[in-house]
């Protein structure tokens, strides 16, 4: 948490309107840092005619590399990429990375619409989604991925990826589709066969998550709400706010559960038949509401959206109200704290390593509904007996360079078999991979390898030099553009 001067004017000479923002700045941060966990600290509701916005400028990297812990390195092994978003470790070790930028078509009903479009254009970059796959290739092992080919080209706002046997699916902006897929495969063999139509119409929230059951019988597919809060009508949000279970061999679907305003990415617990995805929350009631989370997923459950938030706590801009949806709505595991925008998630491995062993990483792309900016990080969750145990841990940082600049912005996150951990970066426009340090002496101490420390303001070593920074983005026109 980001520590704020010590104000030296004595408490009798200060008026009750500096007084005021003070104690909101107090109580706002201390609720920031209870709101980890299975049982967070909800305050009040807090609304206005326009909410607590702020997104910081893009600055470049210039030598700087985002931060992770003593004993690993990170490296940029992908660059100029096309706004990539989510990434697939196929069995041979290639990378696949989905690239593309969807939505735009929201139309604008309220005048805060305009504003909140204005403050978020500065949190993107200025170039144009790729509408492609593009493949990442080491061929000797050493850690240079030194072929990067496009795999596949003329998609639709690609996001979700999944590879079930010799089947790669994409989840479009507008529909699952599928390749067939041969190891060491560097470009798709023709066009791919549409498996179901996804819903698309308005599409405020377009990223379209996707992952596939452990026994490759299903596709389970994150569509987000159609709103923030229902105020383009309850018709618009028919199928949304949903995630769906697809069958691989007729593409028939239905509601898996329900209730999640915009679940961004999603897995699968190894070693079960557990379904885990991270959500982002509602706006506009605060800086310190409503926690976006992590969270198993029930068959059939209803998680609160949009007539409650955190199990059973109304939210009073619905109407008509269903106090037997609210009783209904199941809370959480895990929150994550208010406006993180949590857009990846994955399971750790042994190989990771260290306290990240056993857990989860979930990439926070970074906060704009409130003035003090939150997430622009990977943080890792330690789980005990398969359930969340304890406060996150940084993983990577360094992408918020301040209150006022960023030099990056994390989305997908995912994890190799050798322990490799696999970062999408929209703003940078690159690929990071962050791999373990090797022993350095029979006790298994490990250390950055040029030998320093990788305290905060000291960027991580690795190979490659940082990529370039992007240009300031325009306006595009989204009114909810997180996770855009």
């Amino acid at each position: 948490m980001k520590t704020r001067p010590r104000q030296t004017a004595p408490l009798a000479c200060l008026s009750r309107l500096t007084l005021l923002p003070l104690l909101l700045v107090a109580t706002g941060a201390l609720a920031a840092e209870a709101q980890y966990g299975a049982d967070p600290q909800l305050p009040e509701p807090q609304r206005g005619l326009l909410p607590n916005m702020g997104v910081p400028e893009q600055t470049p990297w210039n030598e700087r590399k985002p931060e992770v812990p003593k004993g690993y390195t990170i490296t940029a092994i992908a660059t100029d990429l096309q706004v990539p978003r989510q990434t697939l470790v196929l069995p041979n070790g290639d990378i696949l990375v989905a690239e593309g930028k969807g939505g735009g078509n929201a139309p604008k009903v309220r005048p805060k619409d305009f504003i909140a479009g204005l403050i978020q254009s500065k949190g993107t970059t200025a170039v144009k989604g790729g509408d492609r796959l593009t493949l990442l290739r080491d061929a000797d092992g050493d850690g240079t991925y030194e072929q990067q080919t496009v795999f596949a080209d003329g998609l639709n706002a690609p996001y979700g990826l999944a590879l079930v046997g010799s089947d790669l699916y994409v989840a479009n902006q507008d529909a699952l589709v599928r390749f067939d897929y041969q190891p060491g495969q560097t470009a798709a063999r023709g066009a791919p066969e549409t498996l179901t139509p996804l819903p698309a119409q308005i599409n405020h929230h377009w990223t379209k998550a996707l992952t596939a059951s452990p026994d490759g019988q299903h596709l389970y597919v994150g569509i987000g709400s159609n709103s923030n809060i229902t105020e383009r009508g309850m018709a618009a949000e028919v199928d949304r706010a949903e995630i769906w279970q697809i069958d691989t061999e007729t593409g028939a679907h239905r509601t898996y559960a329900s209730g999640l305003r915009n679940p961004t990415a999603l897995t699968f617990q190894p070693g079960t038949d557990t379904l885990w995805a991270v959500v982002n929350e509602r706006d506009e009631l605060g800086p310190n509401l409503v926690p976006d989370y992590l969270t198993s997923v029930q068959e059939g459950g209803f998680y609160g959206w949009p007539y409650s938030y955190w199990g059973q706590h109304v939210d009073p801009r619905v109407r008509p109200q269903d106090p037997a949806k609210v009783e209904s709505a199941i809370a959480p595991d895990y929150s994550l704290g208010s406006h993180r925008a949590p857009l990846g998630v994955a399971f750790s491995n042994a190989a990771v390593g260290g306290e990240f062993s056993d857990g989860v990483f979930v990439s926070e792309h970074g906060s704009w509904n409130r003035a003090d900016p939150v997430g622009y990080k990977v943080v890792f969750i330690p789980f005990e007996n398969g359930k969340p145990a304890g406060d996150p841990v940084d993983f990577v940082s360094g992408f918020l360079a301040s209150d006022d600049t960023t030099r990056g912005r994390p989305v997908g996150v995912s994890v190799a078999p050798d322990g490799a951990v696999i970062i999408a970066d929209d703003l940078t426009n690159a690929v990071w991979r962050v791999t373990r340090d090797a022993p350095v002496d029979a006790g298994g101490d490990t250390g950055p390898s040029d030998g320093m420390d990788n305290d905060e303001g000291a960027g991580a070593t690795g190979d490659a030099s940082p990529p370039p920074a992007s240009e300031a983005a325009p306006i595009d026109g989204d009114s909810d553009t997180r996770n855009t």
